[in-house]
């Protein structure tokens, strides 16, 4: 059986074998009514002019979930629908349509612009001209955006497999598969390059090094331990992206912990309690966590200790939050169910900046820009925003 349930800017179902059960207690953005109300947003008198440098539009994500890639000053996004566009600067470069619906993306380094279906079909294009190149076929939908490097295009399919493609020509090079749990969610959750290998979360609360070359385990570390006395109680999935720094691999589990990793071997430096569908991101202090609940939280990022928590944006649906580096890391940005986007003082997690887009939720991870980053909403609106 499958149910699903539509979270405002998340998208995530869970697959049951078997049986029946209500999903609304693992579902932290059930719109039942003994929920809490969104918070409102207070009155702000911005210190930080965060702006529009540019925006455009690609087409709704619907039920799916399409991240923007941003390469120097070219940004490549997709709609379901089937378009795929590049905007240089803002100023369309060229847009295509794909001729099916999509579901997965944007991958791109520049040189290869890759979206997958939920046929599970990958499609890449030129970056140059958005004339397609290949097209190859895995084992189930692509969800999320695949990733590019050291000659490889790697691909996460909806069954928890990976696999590592050739970026010349889409040949198998080859494919990571590993057993997971009877109950898991069923999210956008991707893949990060780190040199030589892909580093990837997965049900049960494990993160996987991967290596590029051959697709074998390089080492694997526990992100969270499932426990309770349900399988539904049990579910302690990483639902986002693993974020890497100079040395660490921080990841962060659904109903369970925040835990930071040597980068060589897995090690675990320090872990805490916390549950979070959407993600985080690091600087060279802190590690910031969008919760379940709404709030952003920062931890020291030497040993976990807490330094701060910003909670008035309870229940608000945030994204991952996105350290702005352009800013001497000054900032850092989560957008919400609202599609408005906050930016909060890395130094104490008070609000510095506010802008609102087009009112549809952000329902993407923001994305890194020269200038400060990049924002598509589920209308398909694209914001390149500034913060000065």
């Amino acid at each position: 059986m499958r149910k699903s349930f539509w979270p405002g800017f998340f998208v995530a179902t869970l697959t049951l074998l078997g049986g029946c059960s209500t999903l609304d207690k693992l579902n932290p953005f059930s719109t039942s009514p003994t929920k809490s109300k969104p918070a409102e947003l207070v009155q702000l008198t911005p210190v930080v002019n965060l702006r529009a440098v540019w925006q455009a539009s690609i087409g709704a994500s619907e039920e799916f979930v399409f991240t923007p890639a941003v390469i120097g000053n070219s940004v490549y996004a997709a709609a379901r629908d089937g378009s795929v566009a590049r905007f240089d600067d803002g100023r369309q470069a060229w847009h295509i349509s794909a001729g099916q619906v999509l579901s997965g993306g944007v991958g791109s380094d520049g040189k290869l612009v890759v979206v997958g279906t939920p046929k599970g079909e990958v499609l890449t294009f030129d970056a140059a001209s958005g004339k397609e190149l290949w097209r190859v076929r895995v084992s189930s939908e692509v969800l999320a955006a695949p990733v590019i490097g050291d000659g490889l295009v790697a691909v996460r399919s909806g069954d928890a497999r990976i696999y590592g493609l050739e970026a010349a020509d889409g040949k198998r090079r080859w494919v990571y598969q590993r057993s997971t749990p009877a109950l898991s969610l069923r999210s956008h959750a991707g893949l990060t390059l780190a040199g030589r290998s892909v580093l990837a979360g997965f049900p049960g609360g494990r993160l996987v090094s991967i290596s590029t070359a051959n697709g074998a385990a390089l080492w694997e570390s526990a992100v969270a331990i499932p426990k309770g006395a349900t399988e539904l109680e049990r579910v302690a999935d990483v639902t986002s992206n693993p974020i890497v720094t100079e040395r660490e691999v921080c990841a962060v589990a659904y109903q369970g912990r925040a835990a930071c990793f040597d980068l060589n071997n897995g090690n675990q430096l320090w872990t805490r309690e916390i549950t979070s569908s959407a993600g985080l991101d690091a600087d060279a202090k802190a590690v910031y966590v969008s919760d379940d609940k709404g709030a952003v939280q920062a931890f020291d990022k030497s040993n976990g200790s807490s330094l701060w928590k910003q909670d008035k944006l309870f229940m608000r649906g945030l994204s991952r939050p996105l350290v702005l580096r352009d800013t001497l890391s000054k900032y850092v940005a989560v957008a919400d169910y609202q599609g408005v986007v906050h930016l909060l003082r890395t130094e104490d997690g008070g609000f510095a900046g506010r802008f609102m887009t087009d009112g549809s939720a952000v329902s993407a991870d923001p994305q890194p820009a020269r200038d400060g980053l990049v924002i598509q909403t589920l209308k398909g609106g694209i914001f390149a925003l500034s913060a000065k």
